[in-house]
């Protein structure tokens, strides 16, 4: 067995595609597993405002091409980057088990504490807080209305050298990456979902190939995980229903336990004004349903 990993070449992206090489040698003993580095749009102006782009597949589209033009076999993404359409001809052929989920808040000199809305409330007044999202903008304005929130762009290296000069007061930034990263204890406190809902697919990777490749989905069936699957489906569906992007501040966590799925959903007007949470209980043996009833429930007292 031989299959060629398409991938970006920032340290978050390259530890998350070596994660799945590793897997997928350890199912299949003598597999052949290599990584294709492939630069996207999203990576040739780093400290271009990500509103500023108008393409939904900023991060993923350059490494679909190569995956439909047959240089690769399948592509690793951060889920949260796929689009909810995925291009005719390929799939998301295999979501593994979940990171960490939740957000996280970096402050000089703070070290964990574990609650980040405590560290957030003790920040200064008129603090300057980093972040490239505005579903963490204004949910932290909703939480800090005196904060400067400003946009930060750069991998998690270019992130932490900005605020260790100074230029920020605080980040937030997932979980996920620095944990992936080994970084974990950089993190000052992770804030609980009811505190910031994350975005849809935030922390899952998305295994994309060409669905008609019967030698991909054998190689990566042994890492599809079922509750994240569901999870992550129900929360996409959400996003799909309310038709976001990066510019849109909309955040779902659907949390799974057997045959029971809770999805909380965050939605606002694009300016952050009208924001609107929601909770729905539902068989997480149907997550598309969940997630569009869900943008049902809140979508009438926004438009």
């Amino acid at each position: 067995m031989r299959l060629t990993i398409g991938t970006r070449g920032s340290p978050l992206a390259l530890a998350q595609a070596n994660w799945v090489a590793h897997r997928v040698r350890e199912a299949h003993p003598g597999a052949l597993v290599d990584l294709e580095i492939i630069k996207t749009q999203g990576e040739i102006a780093p400290d271009q405002p990500i509103s500023s782009f108008s393409d939904k597949g900023l991060f993923t589209r350059e490494i679909e091409s190569a995956l439909l033009e047959g240089w690769i076999d399948c592509a690793v993404h951060s889920l949260k980057d796929l689009p909810t359409e995925q291009p005719p001809g390929t799939c998301i052929m295999a979501v593994p088990e979940r990171e960490d989920a939740r957000d996280a808040l970096i402050v000089p000199g703070v070290s964990a504490c574990g609650d980040a809305l405590e560290v957030l409330m003790n920040l200064r007044e008129g603090a300057v807080v980093g972040t490239s999202s505005n579903r963490r903008k204004y949910q932290l304005l909703r939480k800090r209305p005196d904060l400067v929130v400003r946009e930060i762009r750069g991998n998690i290296d270019t992130r932490l050298r900005k605020l260790e000069e100074g230029q920020y007061d605080a980040v937030v930034v997932a979980a996920a990456g620095f944990i992936r990263l080994g970084l974990g204890d950089r993190l000052s406190g992770v804030f609980e979902v009811r505190d910031m809902v994350p975005a849809p697919g935030q922390a899952a990777l998305g295994i994309q190939a060409r669905d008609d490749d019967p030698d991909a989905r054998e190689a990566l069936a042994p890492l599809e995980h079922w509750a994240t699957r569901q999870a992550v489906t129900a929360e996409r569906a959400f996003l799909a229903a309310l038709g976001g992007g990066c510019r849109a501040p909309i955040a779902a966590f659907g949390d799974v336990v057997g045959h029971n799925m809770e999805i909380t959903g965050f939605l606002a007007q694009e300016d952050g004004s009208r924001p609107v949470f929601g909770r729905l209980n539902a068989n997480s043996n149907e997550p598309v349903w969940a997630g569009r009833k869900l943008a049902r429930k809140l979508q009438p007292t926004l438009f």
